[in-house]
């Protein structure tokens, strides 16, 4: 459906059920953030209720990743993850239209001082993270500690939601986002000492080069970390973020991942061993509900 609508101007009449989207998302923002993580609790477990497919493709995750747990377990932590969820995208409109300046003053940072010492060398630095339920209100939280945050992302089909998602990140720290047809610009932006956040972990499909051991089960991995790492010569690290329940959010940077750009089997599943740590720190706030293993290695069964 938005698709149809990728050329369209934003202020077509086409696309005036998209701007009443917009409006009813800035409306959500107002509210407190209290009131945002109460009301994704509850839109959280009724999601779970009524998006079967959805469930059914955390289900599979979970049981695959987490077999260790019972299945009343899996099916709680499965729930949890509709509810981080849920939370993530009401917090998602805050950081879009609200002060996040609160919010990163209490924040909790670990591992500063291996950002500390990428920012000492002088090269850039390439922050490869994941797909926790705080997304886009993670960006400032990051971007506030850098001097030229950057970030990579997939534009919208839909002229006027991407306009709606690319205003709100960029509001912040004058964070600089750049898109698979701008990749020499975002080379030259690392060069330059700007720092790019980018999240590889999700199932590209054919674009898939290998496949390395995420929880133990194979996972398809784009070889794109490895080759932004060569050319931009950047020092690369891991990054994660999680929300507390005391209102509190963290944002955790990994040792430097020296020799990154070398052996891109060797880089994936280095990514991928940092980012299942960070997932066991709180495995409610990972995106389950994507169909990370859709595609297999030739020989292995379906997984879904």
């Amino acid at each position: 459906m938005a698709s149809k609508h990728k050329h369209k101007p934003v202020w077509h009449p086409a696309l005036l059920p998209s701007w009443f989207v917009v409006f009813i998302m800035y409306l959500v923002s107002l509210l407190p953030m209290t009131w945002k993580q109460s009301l994704g609790d509850k839109l959280g477990r009724m999601a779970f209720n009524k998006l079967k497919g959805r469930r059914n493709v955390g289900k599979k995750n979970i049981a695959g990743c987490f077999p260790e747990l019972s299945d009343q377990e899996q099916d709680k932590l499965v729930e949890d993850t509709f509810v981080a969820c849920a939370k993530g995208f009401l917090e998602t409109t805050h950081s879009w239209w609200r002060n996040v300046d609160p919010y990163v003053d209490t924040l909790i940072i670990t591992g500063q001082e291996h950002l500390e010492e990428a920012k000492r060398r002088g090269k850039g630095v390439f922050l490869i993270g994941g797909h926790f339920s705080i997304f886009d209100i993670a960006l400032p939280f990051f971007a506030a500690q850098l001097d030229k945050p950057g970030y990579m992302y997939r534009p919208n089909d839909n002229p006027v939601i991407d306009r709606m998602i690319e205003n709100g990140r960029r509001r912040h720290y004058n964070i600089q986002g750049f898109d698979k047809f701008h990749l020499k610009d975002m080379i030259q932006y690392i060069k330059e000492g700007g720092a790019v956040w980018y999240a590889p972990d999700q199932d590209f499909g054919r674009k898939c080069e290998v496949f390395v051991p995420f929880f133990g089960v194979n996972a398809g991995c784009i070889t794109t970390p490895s080759w932004i790492a060569r050319e931009s010569g950047a020092t690369v690290m891991q990054v994660s973020q999680f929300r507390h329940p005391n209102g509190q959010y963290e944002i955790c940077f990994s040792p430097i991942l020296e020799d990154f750009g070398q052996d891109e089997e060797k880089d994936a599943a280095t990514w991928n061993a940092h980012l299942e740590a960070a997932i066991r720190k709180h495995p409610d706030q990972y995106l389950w509900l994507h169909k990370r293993f859709k595609t297999r290695k030739p020989g292995e069964d379906k997984f879904y």
